[in-house]
């Protein structure tokens, strides 16, 4: 169960990102890290398959967040806070600023 969160650097990425912004999609967080979308994408894909993450469709959208009824969600969340308090400055600022508009109708 815990194997599923040790691996890479995008692995912490996508971990830190949904951490702040409770939410996210794969192209969200590959520009924000300025990574790959493929090294992205199986990282969510392996986060999830440990149970660590759950998805939904929003739209054409897949969209993912932490899995509530994951045993270690409150240890892994205060970890992550904990290495994100290490982040340089300009990247915390980022993460915490939201936002999200919405689209406009037409």
């Amino acid at each position: 169960m815990l194997s599923s969160i040790i691996g890479s650097e995008n692995s912490e990425y996508v971990l830190v990102f949904i951490l702040k912004r409770d939410a996210g999609y794969a192209r969200e967080i590959a520009r924000f890290f300025d990574a790959t979308l493929s090294a992205i994408q199986r990282q969510l894909d392996k986060l999830e398959a440990g149970g660590v993450l759950v998805s939904k469709k929003v739209g054409r959208t897949r969209v993912y967040e932490y899995n509530p009824r994951y045993p270690f969600l409150t240890e892994l969340q205060a970890l992550l806070e904990k290495a994100y308090s290490f982040y340089p400055e300009d990247v915390r600022e980022n993460l915490e600023m939201n936002r999200r508009r919405p689209r406009r109708k037409d």
